[in-house]
């Protein structure tokens, strides 16, 4: 058996994956522990999860001013959050080497300091994907952006990895599992090592939520932001609700962690949901393109309305659009028409998006998720230099 360490930045969306992942490791009789931010860990991982907490940056991390998009959104996210966070978390996530004495370190790609330390310390290392945006290269067509980023990071290796490596520590020798499949990232070179293993979906709470309200005669329209947008969404959702209180065929449920609506009889508005089990009662989502809601609602067949505020979710957009998945809307533009007639397409089955969605979400399951993952990374670490046991 072996040892396991992952390393996950303080973002629900990023420990998710690889929980269901370690879950399945664990069950094997391997051991993994983790290094990141030890309260939200525990309430993601369970009480019984060995946790190395690591410190984060004295600052608003998930703070972004609402009308950053493209370019500058891009490096704002890096310079003033992965970046310093990578700094913060290094020597939590040395000491937690030491401790573990790990066969693989398994880090997130956007929490650079396990690849970074993994890498000074002689430790095999393999990066999760979380998003098929990773996959792709979405720099291509910024030259510029491209270069002040790989610069960014080889200063961040000169002070907590090897100086000597020369490596994206993105993508470390050992190679990156990425959660998704070829059906939806499309017909694209992939970079070196990547093994795609589809979304690992594994069951979640499901407590608090309204099910009573919901009415089975009407089809269920789940609209969401994700946790990170609350500042930027409040329009959009205001659209949504008059899009949504402009078809009763349809009843919608409204996720407003911000409490920006107030009470809106059209709908059923709550601050979360129990997305997995939800979606397996909806007709069709309408999100911001961000890739686990993305890749859960394909999982279940749903067709996507998709909003794209910046970061990864216009490629994760593009993705969807070209599977014939969903159809694209302009998030700061868009009105409660034209956002209710992509609902209109998308829940027709005329449009194919609904078959669409369902090819996909086949591909995610025949590549078999947490599973195929244990097996990969298992894989590695029984070949690992520095195996402990």
């Amino acid at each position: 058996m072996s040892r396991f360490l992952f390393v996950v930045p303080p973002l629900v969306g990023h420990v998710n994956p690889l929980a269901a992942v370690a879950a399945e490791l664990t069950a094997r009789g391997h051991e993994v522990a983790w290094a990141g931010h030890a309260d939200l860990l525990r309430r993601l991982v369970g009480p019984a999860a060995p946790v190395h907490d690591c410190a984060l940056p004295d600052t608003d991390l998930l703070h972004r001013p609402p009308e950053l998009t493209g370019p500058a959104a891009f490096r704002f996210l890096w310079q003033d959050f992965f970046v310093p966070l990578a700094d913060a978390m290094a020597p939590g996530v040395a000491a937690a080497v030491e401790r573990v004495r790990p066969d693989l370190v398994v880090a997130d790609q956007h929490a650079v300091a396990g690849s970074l330390v993994a890498e000074r310390l002689g430790v095999p290392c393999a990066t999760s994907a979380s998003t098929s945006a990773e996959l792709v290269d979405p720099l291509a067509g910024l030259p510029k952006v491209a270069a002040w980023l790989a610069a960014l990071l080889a200063d961040l290796r000169r002070r907590v990895g090897d100086p000597t490596a020369t490596h994206d520590p993105r993508h470390p020798p050992a190679g990156v599992v990425a959660f998704t499949t070829a059906d939806l990232v499309g017909e694209v070179a992939l970079p070196p090592g990547v093994r795609m293993v589809g979304p690992a979906i594994a069951p979640r709470p499901a407590g608090g939520f309204p099910w009573d309200r919901l009415d089975p005669g009407r089809r269920t329209v789940l609209v969401s932001l994700g946790t990170a947008n609350v500042d930027a969404g409040e329009r959009f959702l205001r659209v949504a609700v008059a899009a949504l209180a402009a078809r009763p065929h349809v009843q919608g449920v409204v996720v407003d962690p911000g409490g920006v609506l107030g009470h809106v009889p059209e709908a059923v508005v709550v601050p979360h949901v129990p997305q997995l089990e939800l979606l397996a009662r909806c007709a069709a989502v309408v999100c911001h393109s961000g890739h686990n809601t993305v890749c859960e609602s394909l999982w279940h067949g749903v067709p996507l309305v998709l909003a794209p505020i910046r970061d990864d979710q216009p490629v994760v957009a593009g993705q969807v659009v070209a599977a014939g998945a969903g159809v694209r809307v302009r998030f700061g533009r868009v009105t409660a028409e034209g956002l209710g007639d992509a609902l209109d397409t998308v829940l027709s089955p005329a449009s194919g998006h609904r078959d669409a969605a369902r090819s996909v979400g086949r591909s995610f399951r025949a590549a078999g998720g947490a599973p195929a993952a244990a097996d990969h990374l298992a894989a590695l670490a029984a070949r690992s230099p520095v195996r402990t046991a």
